[in-house]
């Protein structure tokens, strides 16, 4: 055979394939809800393309309301987002089925998975953590209205992991002032990160964080406002020692201390107003 007759008729036999259906195309195009229910169902359960099965389960929602079908559509359909990593989409799909079904068989699982949801949607420590904040509600809100649930344990770990992660987004934070020079800002993010993680393994560096923190900024204060952050150097100094005595960062307080105590000696406060000085005969 000649070369352009092979070539006709690979061309021929391209458009050919191109313009036949598959079964799955033919499926989207059928009239048949029924058809297109059961198909979507065995690609769920059976072949597990939740591609195929989402996209059968779809557009027959709406037309399957008042059905019994109706229920397993679009729990289905929830779980085929949160398969294909549409998280966002997959929690207002477990959320909305929940509200829609209470009484459902699927209706616990629909309340964990919407909160699984939101806990796979948490981006990493470094970014915005709104959406842990809302997964970690959710985990509790589902932990209180279901305290015997079977997906109890999961839930509870899920939230461990997320506080972990706030909690070192929360350090992290703090440090990042310290490193930036924001002295006044390292000391609240430090005191407002001790207050929240008390038990942090994080908490000997935060103290010691918080003591080097003040000493800067007692050192770059205006006069007025330095012996006060001295001070607060000091007391920082001590909370730090009581509750790490043995710390590796010790010898380096002990000099933020040190320097503390020479800047207050060399300028002790001055009296109050109407308190006599030292050596000064009281007035008859």
């Amino acid at each position: 055979m000649p070369v352009n007759r092979l070539r006709v008729a690979a061309l021929l036999l391209s458009l050919s394939l191109l313009g036949a259906c598959s079964p799955f195309q033919k499926l989207l195009k059928s009239t048949d809800v029924n058809k297109r229910y059961t198909a979507a169902l065995d690609y769920y359960e059976n072949k597990h393309d939740y591609y195929k099965a989402g996209t059968l389960l779809e557009p027959l929602i709406p037309l399957l309301k008042g059905r019994p079908e109706a229920e397993k559509a679009e729990f289905y359909f929830a779980h085929t987002n949160f398969s294909q990593r549409n998280y966002t989409l997959a929690a207002y799909y477990f959320d909305q089925f929940a509200a829609v079904y209470p009484t459902s068989p699927f209706a616990e699982e629909a309340e964990f998975m919407h909160a699984k949801s939101l806990f796979r949607d948490s981006p990493e420590f470094e970014l915005d953590q709104t959406n842990t904040v809302q997964a970690v509600a959710a985990i509790q809100d589902f932990l209180n209205r279901r305290p015997e649930s079977k997906f109890r344990q999961e839930a509870e770990n899920m939230s461990n992991e997320l506080q972990k992660k706030m909690e070192v987004k929360a350090f992290e934070g703090a440090k990042l002032y310290y490193s930036l020079r924001y002295y006044q800002s390292a000391v609240v993010a430090l005191t407002t990160f001790q207050q929240q993680y008390p038990a942090s393994v994080y908490g000997e560096q935060a103290a010691y964080l918080k003591v080097a923190a003040q000493h800067e900024l007692a050192k770059e204060s205006v006069e007025e406002k330095q012996r006060e952050r001295y001070e607060a150097t000091v007391a920082n100094y001590q909370s730090f020692i009581d509750a790490f005595p043995q710390s590796k960062n010790l010898r380096d307080a002990e000099q933020y201390y040190d320097a503390a105590q020479r800047y207050l000696k060399d300028h002790p406060a001055a009296p109050a107003v109407g308190t006599p000085a030292v050596g000064t005969p009281p007035a008859n």
